[in-house]
This record gives C-alpha cells, sequence and structure tokens, in this order.
C-alpha cells in the first residue's frame, strides 16, 4: 500500500506525532461503525490522510479551515488532480530552466505578487499556492494584516514543486471529504452517530516572539482558545468525541496554567515534538505539545485492562477554582 502524506508543507505539521495522536485515540475507535471525522483546522492534512488511510470505517469526514486558499487547494486536489498536475509541471519545468538564483528569485516574486491580486481561477491558485509553499523560506505559509502572502525567497536548489502520485492519492482519499471555509464553530451540524473530532488549532505562543505563524489576518488569540474550549464543551455534552492539540505553556514555564485550568476537566496528556522552524537554531530542537481529549479509555493505556489515570489530568483544587475565573 502507497502510503499517502500531505500535498504541501505546513509549519507544525503533524507528520512526526501520527504514532503518538494514534495511540491517543479510544481505544475502541476501530471498532465504531459508519464513522464521522471532523477536522476544524485541518492545516497541512498530516492527521486526515493518515486517518483516512487508517480507518475505513470512516465513512465521511468533513474538513475545515479560515484560510480560503487553502481550502481551495483542498478541492482542487479533490476535484481536478490531472489537470492541476499538467499546471504544476509546466511552472516546475519554467522554474527549473532558470540558472541563477537571481532569476528565480525574480521569477518567485512575480508569482507572489500575481498570487498576491486575488483573482485567480481554482486552477492557478492552486498552482502559485504549490509554488510558493516549495519554494519560499521553510514552507512556510504566512500573511500580513491586508491578507497578503510575504513569505521571501527560499533559495532551494531542486524543489519538487509537482508530486504527482501524492497529488492523485490523495485525490482519491479526499472523494469522501466534504470541504468548508468557515469559523470552526460552523462544523458542529455535521457531527452524527460516531464521531470524532480533532482539533489542531494555531498555537498558543510559547514567548511575546514565537507567534509568527500568522495563517489568516485574524489572530488565534486567548479569547479564540476560550471560545474553542466552550465548543468542545458542546461536542462534549452532545456525546461526541473531541481530541486537541495545543502547545505546552506549563513546560516552557511552570507558572503558565492556561490550559490546565481551561481543560480542567478533561483528560491532558503530553507528547513530544521536534521544532526546526526557529531562525535561532538554538532554539530547534524536542519540547512537549499537550493533546486533550473527553474519553478516559485510549488505546495507549488499555493494553492491562484497566484505564490508567494519567498524571497530567490531575488538577489541584485551586486550579479548577481558576477555571470558573477563566471562562
Amino acid at each position: 500500500m502507497v502510503k499517502t502524506k500531505p500535498f504541501v508543507k505546513w509549519v507544525g505539521g503533524k507528520s512526526q506525532l501520527l504514532e503518538q495522536l494514534d495511540a491517543q485515540l479510544p481505544v475502541d475507535f476501530g471498532d465504531w461503525k459508519d464513522v464521522t471525522y471532523i477536522e476544524p483546522f485541518v492545516g497541512g492534512g498530516a492527521m486526515l490522510f493518515y486517518m483516512l488511510q487508517q480507518y475505513p470505517n470512516i465513512c465521511h469526514a468533513v474538513i475545515n479551515d479560515v484560510n480560503p486558499d487553502l481550502m481551495t487547494c483542498y478541492r482542487t486536489v479533490r476535484d481536478m488532480p490531472e489537470e492541476l498536475i499538467t499546471s504544476l509541471m509546466d511552472i516546475q519545468n519554467i522554474y527549473n530552466e532558470l540558472l541563477t538564483e537571481d532569476a528565480r528569485r525574480d521569477f518567485f516574486l512575480a508569482v507572489r505578487d500575481r498570487y498576491n491580486e486575488k483573482n485567480l481561477d481554482p486552477i492557478e491558485n492552486t498552482t502559485k499556492f504549490f509554488f510558493l509553499n516549495r519554494t519560499c523560506f521553510n514552507g512556510l505559509y504566512r500573511v500580513n494584516k491586508k491578507g497578503l502572502f510575504n513569505v521571501p525567497f527560499g533559495k532551494y536548489v531542486n524543489p519538487q514543486i509537482c508530486d504527482p502520485m501524492t497529488i492523485r492519492k490523495d485525490s482519491e482519499l479526499l472523494q469522501r471529504v466534504e470541504i468548508l471555509t468557515d469559523d470552526f464553530e460552523a462544523t458542529f451540524d455535521y457531527a452524527h452517530g460516531n464521531t470524532l473530532f480533532y482539533f489542531d488549532p494555531p498555537y498558543r505562543p510559547l514567548s511575546n516572539t514565537s507567534s509568527f505563524k500568522e495563517y489568516t489576518k485574524e489572530a488565534f488569540n486567548d479569547d479564540a482558545q476560550i471560545r474553542l474550549k466552550k465548543y468542545c464543551d458542546r461536542i462534549n455534552e452532545a456525546g461526541f468525541h473531541f481530541m486537541l492539540s495545543n502547545s505546552d505553556c506549563k513546560g516552557k514555564s511552570e507558572d503558565d496554567k492556561f490550559f490546565d485550568v481551561l481543560y480542567a476537566e478533561y483528560q491532558i496528556e503530553k507528547v513530544w515534538a521536534s521544532r526546526n522552524i526557529n531562525s535561532n537554531p538554538v532554539k530547534r530542537g524536542k519540547l512537549t505539545e499537550i493533546l486533550v481529549h473527553n474519553y478516559t479509555t485510549t488505546k495507549a493505556n488499555s493494553y492491562n485492562g484497566n484505564t490508567q489515570m494519567n498524571i497530567t489530568s490531575i488538577y489541584a483544587a485551586e486550579d479548577k477554582a481558576q477555571y470558573n475565573q477563566v471562562i
């Protein structure tokens, strides 16, 4: 079986964490019937493509993101893979024929300017999105306050702009996926029966200088994090399951109990991740992230047939008191 992978590079993507995330799914998830899987912040889609390939009991999936250009990419890959491949091969051939770094930088800037005009048809828009994603600095997707893509040239020698095998395989999997471009709360109407939500929102920054990854012109601040938690409460009360990733603020500062307090009534695990996008090499490396879920028994903690309480799920009474103040 050909393993699928995301068709774009995405900062904070979950490719490296898939085994850890899989281990934190509900213990009997593979036995659920007619599953609906929902990702309200799909990003690069590493978890999406993994779940669709790994779990054939997912009959229907719903993905969402407020970045309209990203969601145009998903629709184009799903609905027009061959036209997209042809267009990507054309731009890749043009780029590869440019022999100097200056010529490639000028071409990159011209493509970026055209992309920022925002009046392109789906094939051209997606082609330029892919091109910029593969040739910009570190594969970042960042926009300014006007919503214009502003990542600089990346100086790659032979970037793979077109990957036909990945596009065709992803297109095949996306046939059972509904694609939205809306606020994350709009996904609730698509939940029914055996539904699992996986949230990978913009992470809460660990420092004042780490919130570089503005995927849209609207910032995802603490008020948005609190609104997301209330949405998780709504999902929980409706009887659905959810799992949520975010930064481990407490790992940076023991005094930062924002998520400990906010999600005090749910299970909180920690997973290890690598981050290689900091401009300062000293600040790259391993760090912990949190994983929140509203079910007790996971695949990881069921090996002895007994539910094991993770130490990070136990909170002092003072933290629970603080929770009421936060919301």
